[in-house]
């Protein structure tokens, strides 16, 4: 059973920064909730409830709520309409898609004087003669009844034949009664035994396929009983979940190959017909593109979505330079491009062999510019030449004078008699 709590309500006052007291407007739709309690304690001054699509099945807990004009309780399990005559305000009372077959019950609304709006579209009392009539004849403060507006002619009419309708309605009203009595036993019963006997041992997908399929009365047990259904669903997902995230994902074999993974169980298209391996991953149309990382490798491709992982293993090596990753505007698919690779790929046999080869002719062209007279180093750097310079001679000690022309120096040369030599003048070199 979903109650109301201090931390729900706070949640949806997030915009008067989660302060109960002055609240004046508040919207608890689609939570189910089961019973109406403590509103009316912590938020006096609300004017606007809104609380549709829950499994409420009786109004309580409103009178305080003096300033209350518009009250939403659409998509619920009420059969009677009670306990709303301290609510001085109302103005508007929306009842759509409910079990109200009381519909004499209406005549607690008489002393709201500034009900205008009423809709009970959807229930059952909509089905009785003269329902239009016995209503605007017991709320003459109405202005529109189920969204269409009351005429004056109308008004009039049901006033003047009031007592007579109220008579078919009653005895409508106790046929009606009697119908739900055994509904409401037959379903209870049905219920149980379907889910003691039936659902007990039955395999949780095939039980949610098989009650999904079934046919179903509109009555309240239904509402229950398919609430225990989602339910059981949304716990077998969040169970599924949790195995998922626990469960650690290998990307590499042993051998260092690629694993295909598709943790994110996207669909996806790829083809390898052409010069380039186009993938195309069908990404959540709304998923922010922030959240998408790519990973081009020679040999495989991996996709982070939301840190969920999908990789595949390519067949031939791609050229990862060039590769692209776009993603379309309109249907947020995103589209990876990688151009093979053209680099030829041989044994290892024959590479050993290639590799022996060009050993082998680079030892010969060595020996054969050794002999030339050319060092190793000089190969190696400057490579073969006809025309090669000789730097042999750059490393050898300065040699003297007379070792480069001995007969410039033939004979010294003596200073003439009148020579004076000053010991501070520096010697000539």
């Amino acid at each position: 059973m979903v109650r109301i709590t201090v931390e729900l309500v706070r949640k949806k006052a997030e915009h008067h920064d989660c302060l109960l007291a002055p609240l004046e407007e508040i919207a608890l739709h689609q939570e189910n909730i089961e019973k109406i309690e403590f509103l009316q304690d912590w938020c006096p001054k609300l004017k606007i409830l809104l609380m549709q699509s829950n499994l409420i099945a009786k109004i309580e807990n409103l009178n305080k709520l003096k300033n209350l004009v518009y009250l939403n309780l659409a998509l619920n399990n009420i059969e009677v309409i009670e306990n709303l005559e301290r609510c001085e305000s109302l103005r508007k009372l929306d009842l759509t898609l409910n079990f109200i077959g009381d519909i004499v019950s209406v005549e607690t609304l008489m002393g709201n004087y500034s009900l205008e709006s009423l809709y009970l579209t959807g229930n059952p009392c909509t089905d009785y003669d003269n329902y239009k009539n016995f209503v605007i004849g017991t709320l003459p403060q109405l202005t529109s009844l189920d969204g269409k507006d009351i005429e004056r002619s109308e008004r009039i009419m049901a006033l003047q034949n009031l007592p007579f309708i109220r008579s078919d309605i009653v005895f409508e009203q106790e046929n009606y009664r009697q119908q739900r009595r055994k509904q409401k036993s037959r379903l209870e019963k049905t219920i149980k035994d379907k889910w003691e006997n039936e659902y007990k041992d039955m395999d949780p997908e095939e039980r949610n396929k098989k009650f999904w399929a079934e046919k179903c009365e509109h009555a309240p047990e239904v509402r229950y009983e398919i609430e225990k259904m989602r339910k059981l669903k949304l716990k077998s997902y969040e169970t599924e979940t949790e195995q998922e995230e626990k469960r650690t994902y290998k990307l590499f074999a042993p051998d260092g190959r690629p694993f295909n993974i598709n943790q994110a169980k996207i669909n996806f298209v790829f083809d390898d017909s052409g010069p380039s391996y186009v993938l195309d991953l069908a990404v959540y149309k709304h998923l922010d593109t922030s959240l998408l990382d790519v990973d081009v490798q020679a040999h495989y491709v991996r996709v982070t979505i939301k840190n969920k992982i999908f990789q595949i293993q390519l067949p031939q090596e791609v050229d990862i330079t060039n590769s692209s990753a776009q993603r379309s505007e309109i249907t947020g698919h995103l589209v990876i491009t990688m151009p093979k690779s053209n680099a030829c790929i041989i044994s290892r046999a024959k590479k050993k062999e290639t590799a022996e080869k060009a050993q082998a002719k680079s030892k010969s062209k060595v020996t054969e510019y050794l002999r030339s007279g050319q060092t190793k180093r000089e190969f190696l750097e400057i490579g073969p030449a006809d025309d090669v310079l000789d730097f042999t001679n750059m490393t050898r000690p300065k040699s003297t004078p007379a070792a480069i022309d001995p007969r410039l120096y033939a004979s010294e040369k003596k200073p003439s008699a009148d020579f004076v030599d000053n010991p501070e003048v520096p010697h000539l070199i």
